[in-house]
């Protein structure tokens, strides 16, 4: 199994990105990095700078076809960067439409939002998202972690970085439900 990991090129919570990335690891399966720009993104540890980490590819060479799900890491201003990069968001929506399964944590739904697929699904995000999510559509819930099963594909989501641990859990046993 292949899962993309979208970010931009800076503002990525580091911890929302590498404890997803290593659950994926050690269920054995291949993460990419995929940003909207080539080589390093910058993380962050909230408001401060922290590591940054290579490329796999960019969005613009990442078709939705090559991946087996989606994991949308948070940071405030990660989400932010991806929601006005028309490609970025048309990578999000292609995962829906393929029936594909997403995953996104703390701010992340900001970039669901953009991509018009929270409409009619129960989802849990850093509270501040309440009325984004609310406005496009969909229903606001404070849970450490939401799994919302619709006809086209599944979608988990979670507020926070003290979440990791259920959050890495239920995503990984919901992608691997759809493993072949």
């Amino acid at each position: 199994m292949k899962v993309a990991f979208l970010v931009a090129p800076e503002g990525v919570e580091q911890v929302e990105l590498t404890e997803p990335w290593q659950a994926v690891t050690d269920a054995g399966w291949t993460p990419e990095l995929v940003s909207t720009a080539s080589g390093e993104i910058q993380a962050f540890n909230h408001l401060d700078k922290a590591d940054t980490f290579p490329v796999d590819r960019t969005v613009a060479d990442a078709p939705v076809g090559d991946y087996d799900g989606l994991v949308l890491p948070g940071g405030v201003a990660n989400p932010d960067f991806l929601r006005l990069d028309e490609k970025a968001v048309a990578f999000v929506r292609g995962f829906f439409e393929a029936g594909k399964p997403v995953a996104a944590i703390c701010h992340a739904p900001w970039t669901l939002v953009e991509a018009d697929v929270v409409r009619g699904r129960t989802l849990t995000s850093w509270p501040s998202l309440r009325t984004d999510i609310g406005n496009a559509g969909g229903r606001w819930v404070d849970e450490q972690v939401k799994i919302c099963h619709a006809e086209d594909s599944t979608l988990v989501t979670s507020r926070k970085p003290d979440d990791l641990k259920a959050f890495d859990e239920a995503f990984v046993a919901e992608f691997g439900k759809t493993a072949g």
